[in-house]
Parts: structure tokens; C-alpha cells; sequence
């Protein structure tokens, strides 16, 4: 895979249940069980899913008018099923967006449902993969070192 293409991030442990989460720019969040304040993987999930959709909007509508106010809400259910083991369904990305009044703000609220409906059907790399259901492969490397 091309450098522009790849993505990673490197997950360490600093405790029982507890994990730095680092990307290769230097950033930094702390991962958990949810036994502390940090976020859990399912958080963090559910935080890609309306952060990238979020970017996506706030580019396209941002270029008409600086909104006043914009809130994005992530939500489900965690379920355990029989046929699917742990999952989340019934994911919800709900946007609270407002504009100032006048033409470009004008603009802008005219562009906000269109930019919703390209970045879910075409824009957001992370619920396309979520919708899509990319297949995902574990492996461990020390087995491989053994070989």
C-alpha cells in the first residue's frame, strides 16, 4: 500500500485495562475499559463515526458562513446477540448546526442536508467501512517471529 494511503495508530499498555492510543503525528488519547475516565473503544468508535462525518460538513458548510453553533450526537445500543456476539446497532448521528442570518448563513443551511448526504454515502471513510462491513484480520506477530 502507498504511504498517502495507509493508516495506523499504536496502542501500548500502561495498565491492566488501561492504553495510550498514539498516531504516527504525535497525537495521543488514553483508552480504557471504562473503569476510569477515559475512552472506550466503543466511545472512541462511535466518536469516528460522527467526527468524520463532522469534518466532512463543517469543510463544506463552513465555506459559506462560520457557523454559530455545531453539535454532533453519537449514539446506540450495545447488544450481545447469539448469532453476532457483541455489536452496536442502531447507530445515530444527529447534528445540531446553526448559521448566522443573512445570505451566507443562508447559504450555508442550504448546504447542510446535501453535505450530510455526501459525506454518508460517499465522503466518510470510517462509517462507509462500517456500513460496508470490511473484513477485519488479527494477528499475532510474535507467532509469526516464531514462525
Amino acid at each position: 500500500m502507498s504511504d498517502d494511503t495507509f493508516r495506523s495508530v499504536r496502542i501500548e499498555r500502561t495498565a491492566l485495562g488501561s492504553y495510550q492510543v498514539r498516531n504516527a503525528r504525535g497525537g495521543s488519547i488514553a483508552m480504557g475499559s471504562g473503569d476510569d475516565d477515559s475512552f472506550t473503544p466503543v466511545e472512541l468508535l462511535l466518536a469516528a463515526i460522527g467526527g468524520c462525518t463532522a469534518i466532512d460538513v463543517d469543510l463544506i458548510t463552513s465555506r459559506r458562513a462560520e457557523p454559530d453553533g455545531f453539535a454532533v450526537e453519537v449514539s446506540g445500543d450495545k447488544i450481545r446477540d447469539e448469532a453476532g456476539g457483541n455489536r452496536m446497532r442502531n447507530l445515530r448521528v444527529e447534528f445540531t448546526v446553526t448559521f448566522p442570518a443573512g445570505p451566507d448563513g443562508d447559504r450555508a443551511r442550504e448546504a447542510l442536508p446535501r453535505s450530510l448526504q455526501q459525506s454518508h454515502d460517499r465522503l466518510c471513510t470510517v462509517s462507509r467501512t462500517v456500513e460496508l462491513g470490511t473484513a477485519v484480520t488479527v494477528v499475532d506477530a510474535a507467532a509469526t517471529d516464531r514462525g
